[in-house]
């Protein structure tokens, strides 16, 4: 049995109370479907930004009237100091999610990407650390590691940032550092590599690309690729991703105040990614014919990007159960029960 097999089924036979903030949101609805069908107690934070109550009211059918019963939905906003520390009051774990995520809004608006991102992170260490919570758990990001050419990435060799995003999320990792040095409070970042699954929000202008190019190959519009194709990435499928989560929010003191990466360990290229998508989407009973459309490279983008994972694997016991393929199978059906 695995260290994830064996929290589960501690978690399971020994509820805590858990607080994710981003709960409407894609990442945060998937943790928070896997904690209330262990029976967890879930308090959730959310101001609707980027979230949708339709990601809960999935949530709801998904898991029994006695499980849903077990979760709270407090309406606020990380930078408001007070919604964080109402939302901590009785939190045994913290798995803050909540952010304004994607590179090209932080180019066009640095100054709200930086209020959410920097100035809601602060408040939520704060609110975490004056409730006492047995820990605190944030989403990292792969941006940090910017313009450093390595591969794969390895957690404490990063370059210099190229977007404002990836100054807050860098930010948000010398802070967490900083409250383990000034007030021993302790905490993990997981520096996520484009995770992606069902309710990732396949609409608006900063849409993930996995979802983006499914939305528009079932509407049989154009798919475009920013580049020549080549740049590639570590795809991660979010049931990743909540392996990763839980297995920080309870990992051993030993391994806290670190930063892991969460991914696969691997590399796949645009011009794949196309390919795995339109071969999914056929074992599906759907064709789509056009061939891709190239344009040109878009601003603050890396060209590649691929995680050592070896830290994670050693330290919290993490193992990803999906690769990029086996992720794409089992999201497909949502999107394409999204678009009926």
């Amino acid at each position: 049995m695995s260290r994830y097999e064996k929290l589960l089924l501690s978690l399971s036979e020994s509820p805590k109370v858990w607080l994710i903030t981003g709960v409407a949101g894609f990442i945060g609805s998937n943790l928070l479907e896997t904690l209330l069908k262990l029976n967890q107690e879930v308090i959730g934070l959310d101001n609707f930004a980027t979230g949708h109550q339709r990601n809960l009211d999935e949530v709801q059918g998904l898991v029994g009237v006695e499980q849903w019963g077990r979760f709270t939905l407090i309406k606020g906003d990380i930078r408001n100091l007070d919604d964080c520390i109402k939302a901590c009051e009785g939190v045994d774990y913290v798995l803050h999610q909540a952010a304004l995520g994607s590179v090209p809004r932080s180019i066009k608006d640095p100054i709200t990407t930086n209020g959410a991102n920097i100035d809601g992170f602060l408040n939520m260490l704060v609110a975490a650390r004056d409730a006492k919570v047995k820990s605190f758990t944030y989403a990292a990001s792969s941006s940090t590691y910017g313009d450093h050419p390595g591969l794969p990435k390895v957690e404490d060799v990063i370059g210099k940032p190229l977007s404002p995003y990836a100054v807050t999320k860098y930010v948000n990792e010398l802070y967490a550092d900083v409250f383990s040095r000034c007030y021993g409070f302790s905490s993990i970042g997981l520096r996520y590599f484009n995770v992606f699954g069902k309710r990732q929000d396949p609409s608006g202008a900063y849409a993930a690309v996995i979802p983006k190019w499914t939305a528009s190959m079932l509407k049989g519009e154009d798919v475009f690729i920013n580049g020549d194709g080549e740049t590639s990435r570590d795809f991660c499928f979010v049931e990743n991703a909540v392996q990763a989560n839980l297995l920080a929010a309870t990992a051993d003191l030993e391994a806290k105040n670190q930063i892991y990466n969460v991914a696969v360990g691997g590399r796949t290229d645009l011009n794949q990614l196309f390919f795995y998508l339109k071969e999914t989407l056929s074992a599906n009973g759907i064709a789509y014919s056009k061939d891709v459309v190239y344009r040109d490279f878009r601003e603050g983008d890396v060209r590649h990007s691929q995680a050592d994972i070896s830290k994670a694997e050693r330290q919290l016991g993490y193992s990803p159960r999906f690769s990029i393929q086996a992720g794409i199978r089992c999201a497909m059906p949502w999107y394409i029960g999204f678009f009926k």
